[in-house]
């Protein structure tokens, strides 16, 4: 169940009441008349009630704050929205190897290294495909699922902030890395089913070569999108000094390009080169146009409003209230 006002500006009325309290309970100016004995000024005293905790004022208060809320109109019930998947099925495969350490990124307008962008720019994507169930793998010197696929997408963002170099042993195991994106997907009856594999390397791990396991991809209806990341040639990375210190080492990148493209081409896909924070953007943006479907969503909304029950209340305690008056009750 759900609470919501069709006019919450109102409710700041309700600041007022306070103010309008403190200004009925002042006490008025002494009076002016001259009473022949203290008798009749002790009885006349005795029957003062200007005090702002009365039970008169109470009941005006609570009456007028019911009013406030009746006027924002506030409705209880539930809102439902059914969403049907797209039928597209994505497997993020994401280089975690040592060498993505390399800062030839920048992140803010500040330097970054390449794992971070890539988390950034990733969690993009997500983000802007609400109904693909979508998962996530991570691979240094092997392959290590992090997320299934699914559709609670909290979850899956919170296991890719999660990610850090050095989780699994190091290495850059590309083939083994598709095989085991490939063993995930083959199993699920989507309409659609893609990987898209990020590395800054070349496959020097695992026991499955790149181009077989894009066979075995193709075989199964498996587009799979590469990104080569990183620059071609020296990069600063931070290193660990014999004294525990970190310095910046300048280290010769390669990526394996020609690989990377004939993994894509044989399953129907492209390959995308990505060398800085803003081209690695628009690689993720051109797969995201490249992969859309036609999406379903059913909103149901079942309001009670409360506008009725407010008033009837507030007459109520105002009925109560012109009675204590009318006894004279203190």
């Amino acid at each position: 169940m759900t609470l919501r006002f069709l006019h919450p500006a109102l409710l700041w009325l309700l600041l007022l009441l306070p103010v309008f309290a403190l200004i009925r309970g002042r006490s008025g100016p002494a009076p002016a008349v001259i009473f022949p004995t203290a008798g009749l000024l002790r009885l006349l005293g005795g029957k003062r009630k200007t005090r702002p905790g009365g039970l008169e004022s109470a009941l005006r208060l609570l009456t007028l704050a019911l009013l406030l809320l009746a006027l924002a109109r506030p409705q209880l019930g539930r809102i439902t929205t059914q969403v049907r998947a797209s039928g597209i099925d994505i497997l993020l495969a994401v280089d975690i190897s040592g060498s993505m350490q390399a800062l030839d990124f920048t992140l803010h307008d500040r330097p970054a290294n390449r794992l971070q962008v890539v988390k950034s720019v990733v969690s993009r994507f997500i983000r802007e495909r609400p109904n693909d169930r979508i998962g996530l793998l991570a691979f240094g010197g092997r392959p290590y699922l992090v997320c299934p696929l699914t559709l609670d997408h909290d979850w899956l963002q919170r296991r890719l902030a999660s990610l850090e170099i050095g989780m699994i042993e190091d290495g850059t195991a590309i083939g083994s890395a598709i095989a085991s994106g490939v063993n995930r997907l083959r199993e699920q009856r989507s309409k659609s089913k893609i990987l898209i594999l990020l590395t800054d390397g070349i496959n020097n791990a695992g026991k499955v070569a790149p181009l077989t396991a894009a066979e075995a991809a193709e075989t199964l209806g498996i587009r799979v999108y590469t990104i080569g990341a990183g620059t071609n040639g020296e990069a600063a990375i931070p290193m660990q000094d014999p004294f525990g210190r970190t310095i910046m080492m300048r280290a010769r990148m390669k990526i394996d390009d020609e690989t990377l493209r004939k993994v894509a081409e044989k399953t129907g896909a492209k390959y995308f080169r990505a060398t800085d924070t803003g081209s690695l953007k628009k690689v993720y943006a051109e797969i995201n146009k490249m992969e859309t479907t036609t999406r379903t969503i059913k909103h149901f909304s079942r309001q009670r409003d409360l506008f009725a029950i407010l008033v009837a209340a507030a007459a109520l305690l105002l009925c109560i209230e012109v009675t204590i008056r009318g006894k004279g009750l203190p």
